[in-house]
């Protein structure tokens, strides 16, 4: 039944988008590509019509369902007879579609559902490296996305990641690099994170503001500041956004206009008051080896005041196959290179980790382990003190966000800004 279901719903969305051919922009890599997404699909709104990917809806079913408009039904046979009858919603001008892959072959069949006028690789990492023999397996498979995309179109790629410009001659459209590299075309510069000085954290404050400058292909230039964004990674989902809305026409004052719309979603380096006057950065969305590294780097920006810490909460990062332990490990030492106070890892992959900062030269009694976040969140709860920066990060079947919710000064307000607090997920 799940098959028939699968097959039916997509070809209900191939003839949607057969008939209106809207502009169908793709977005993948193994980092990235929701605050990606959303970025687009942000500014773009200043001259489109625009339907983004439903939440994390980017895979066989994900796809089609947001090109339908319509969220899943679960389990409700009902619901899917439903979404499968319905006359279809209103059709934008264009779609910002997320792909996700887990195996090999599912680019192939999220292209053939909606081919993409225009892409985007974000960045590459092991992450889902368990169904492929190496990185750059994984690699390739993502660059089909870019064989797929429309020769009259536009492939728009991370100059950041030798992994992703490695695999640039899969494009048969134009390529437009982005990021801070020299060699980026849309490039970002003199990048400053500015922090709060009195280092005591409270609800509704302002906790950080980024400034960069973007000087994009045809040589406009942006000065943009962005409020409580934290690190490059997350600044950097801005110029591919920006990179696109100049390839489609859009002004300067457009652009400009939306860019302090752009709302990054729960788990993705969110900051957040915490208990005792402590700012959490929550990233319990999920983990990558690059995403993880990124998050320790803005974690090291934080200048912390007398007598407060920096500490790193990291869970497991799922699905690395045969160089799981290996990440693990390097992980451990870029948490000793990161200036962190005090390191708590969970679950059983993440004592990789720990041993491993500890061989580094952190003092095993500034570490703890716990095999569960709820165990890892109780404990935290009465250590953290006035000013700690506390980065709270692991793969989605770690729940770290159950650490976060424990040290949140607003616990009423998890269901608002915590990833993961639907019925579904709760027990």
């Amino acid at each position: 039944m799940k098959k028939l279901i699968q097959r039916l719903i997509t070809l209900k969305a191939k003839k949607l988008l057969a008939t209106h051919q809207p502009l169908v922009i793709a977005v993948t890599g193994s980092v990235g590509k929701t605050s990606v997404r959303n970025a687009i699909a942000t500014v773009l709104s200043a001259k489109f019509s625009v339907r983004e990917t439903i939440k994390n809806y980017n895979n066989e079913f994900g796809v089609p369902l947001t090109v339908l408009g319509a969220k899943s039904p679960g389990k409700s046979i009902f619901g899917w007879l439903k979404i499968l009858l319905a006359s279809p919603r209103a059709v934008p001008q264009v779609f910002v579609l997320e792909y996700g892959i887990d195996r090999p072959g599912d680019m192939e069949y999220l292209c053939d559902i909606a081919a993409p006028k225009i892409s985007v690789l974000t960045r590459l990492s092991s992450v889902h490296a368990e169904f492929f023999a190496s990185v750059e397996a994984l690699a390739e498979e993502k660059a089909g996305l870019l064989s797929r995309t429309a020769s009259d179109g536009l492939c728009v790629l991370n100059a950041d990641d030798p992994h992703v410009i490695g695999v640039s001659g899969h494009a048969k459209a134009p390529v437009l690099t982005y990021g801070f590299s020299q060699n980026a075309v849309v490039r970002a510069t003199d990048y400053r994170l500015d922090t709060r000085a009195d280092f005591s954290f409270e609800p509704g404050e302002r906790f950080s503001l980024a400034s960069v400058k973007v000087t994009t292909q045809d040589g406009d230039q942006f000065e943009i500041q962005l409020e409580n964004v934290l690190g490059q990674a997350n600044v950097a989902s801005v110029l591919p956004a920006i990179a696109i809305a100049k390839h489609l026409g859009l002004t300067h004052e457009q652009i400009l206009s939306k860019i302090s719309e752009i709302v990054f979603e729960p788990g993705r380096m969110n900051p957040i008051p915490g208990v005792k006057g402590s700012l959490i950065i929550d990233s319990s969305y999920n983990a990558a080896p690059a995403s993880m590294v990124a998050a320790l780097d803005v974690l090291q920006e934080f200048v912390t005041a007398q007598g407060a810490r920096r500490v790193a909460v990291l869970g497991p990062m799922a699905e690395l196959g045969s160089v799981s332990e290996q990440e693990h490990r390097m992980l451990g030492l870029r948490v000793a290179e990161a200036g962190v106070d005090l390191l708590v890892t969970v679950g059983e992959l993440s004592r990789n980790t720990r041993r491993a900062a500890i061989e580094a030269g952190i003092p095993e009694a500034q570490t703890q382990h716990f095999d569960t976040s709820l165990d890892a969140g109780r404990w935290l709860d009465s250590q953290v003190r006035k000013g700690d920066i506390v980065l709270v990060k692991g793969s989605q079947s770690a729940r770290m966000e159950r650490v976060v919710k424990d040290v949140m000064a607003e616990p009423l307000r998890a269901g608002e800004l915590l990833v993961r607090q639907e019925n579904g997920w709760q027990g």
